[in-house]
């Protein structure tokens, strides 16, 4: 719809998402990362993948899903042994509906790029190979 109508204005994304759509976005979200303040593991999260997708999905679309805090960790400042630097830690939910957030945006604004565009496009980068 992006590009056969680039005037258009997008006014609501959540009804472009479906439970496939979820699924997709799943697939591409790292597993192994470190847990959120929830605790949950992909492992866990995948035990009733379909039933928390759909929950996850019904709370986007009535508009009640509320992003939980995140986990504030310090680590390691380069090479420093006195200094770190906080880092934040979402939890694996989060990071699924960020992800599918993404996939909604890209396709969009996509359109709007140049060929010569690269910064932070998909399978584009601005350094040498």
């Amino acid at each position: 719809m992006a590009k056969q109508s680039p005037q258009m204005a997008f006014t609501s994304l959540a009804y472009l998402m479906d439970i496939d759509w979820l699924k997709e976005a799943y697939r591409r979200t790292r597993k192994d990362g470190a847990v959120g303040v929830d605790g949950m593991t992909a492992e866990q999260y995948e035990q009733d993948l379909e039933g928390n997708l759909q929950s996850l999905l019904d709370r986007v679309k009535s508009g009640t899903y509320k992003a939980p805090p995140v986990r504030r960790v310090h680590i390691p400042k380069g090479g420093s042994t006195t200094e770190t630097r906080p880092l934040g830690i979402p939890t694996l939910e989060d990071k699924l509906l960020q992800r599918a957030v993404v996939m909604l945006l890209e396709s969009i604004y996509e359109q709007d790029f140049l060929d010569c565009s690269y910064g932070f496009r998909p399978g584009r980068s601005a350094h040498l190979r």
